[in-house]
């Protein structure tokens, strides 16, 4: 019985580490799909202004502006992002004025500048 024990407990184990591998594997290409798809919305729209810091928009990379911001959370940021936000420098149209973008689409695109600007 406690040879049966062991190989159950060893098969469990086994499983265990597999099943972990494949969610990790899993949640990168998620990751990595999701910073794809934040970058082509950046290019598509956020640019113009984000690259340029036209209307008091902090630029791509610019860590000195984007760290207080950053500080806030995402969620802070998307809801800015979506909503529109207008600051003590600048301001930040819905959507960046494209309001055919989705919330996820703001979501990804307001993860992509932050992943490139800490």
């Amino acid at each position: 019985m406690s040879r049966f024990v062991s190989v159950a407990l060893c098969a469990i184990f086994v499983f265990s580490v597999a099943l972990c591998a494949i969610f990790v594997f899993s949640m990168n290409s998620a990751d990595a799909a999701n910073a794809a798809a934040g970058k082509a919305v950046y290019d598509g729209g956020c640019i113009a202004c984000h690259k340029t810091g036209m209307m008091g928009a902090p630029k791509l990379g610019d860590k000195a502006p984007w760290a207080p911001r950053i500080k806030q959370g995402e969620a802070v940021l998307v809801s800015h992002a979506t909503k529109g936000f207008k600051g003590k420098v600048g301001m930040m149209p819905p959507k960046g004025g494209n309001a055919k973008l989705t919330d996820a689409q703001i979501a990804d695109a307001v993860a992509y500048i932050v992943g490139s600007s800490k």
